[in-house]
């Protein structure tokens, strides 16, 4: 078989049905529309989500809530993720080897749940007050980018 002698299967495709082509077709005259109406006018029908004059379920839900288009997303790092991945210091080249983050853009945040116990060297986006105190007890530098 060579690709020009494909052939769709015997009934498998059916012509369109043409409306609107003279009453022998049986399909003439109000073209499957009916008599009047709405729905019987070009341009006729009612928009998404109407509901027939009921109101609508976009209405009757409750508005709550506010999304900031400006939010930045942060990927959280404990304490004890750090004690766990066992780096001598953590930046976004070695979180991007350790596959904590995809990319260098993301943001990376040190929070500090956990304990540490070996000295780290830490460069990332954010850290919190506790977490840079755990860092720096041990003898590690927390530094923000």
């Amino acid at each position: 078989m060579k690709l020009h002698e494909l052939q769709y299967t015997e009934g498998s495709k059916k012509d369109a049905t043409r409306v609107g082509r003279g009453m022998a077709s049986g399909k003439g005259k109000t073209s499957t529309r009916g008599h009047k109406g709405q729905n019987s006018r070009s341009g006729g029908g009612v928009r998404p989500g109407f509901e027939g004059g009921q109101t609508p379920l976009y209405r009757r839900l409750p508005k709550i809530g506010f999304t900031s288009r400006n939010q930045k997303e942060f990927v959280l790092i404990n304490l004890n993720d750090l004690e766990k991945m066992g780096l001598a210091t953590v930046d976004h080249k070695t979180l991007i080897e350790a596959k904590v983050i995809k990319s260098e853009k993301q943001l990376v945040k040190v929070l500090a749940n956990g304990t540490l116990t070996k000295k780290v060297n830490v460069k990332v986006n954010k850290i919190s007050q506790s977490a840079k105190a755990a860092i720096e007890k041990v003898g590690g530098t927390a530094e923000e980018l």
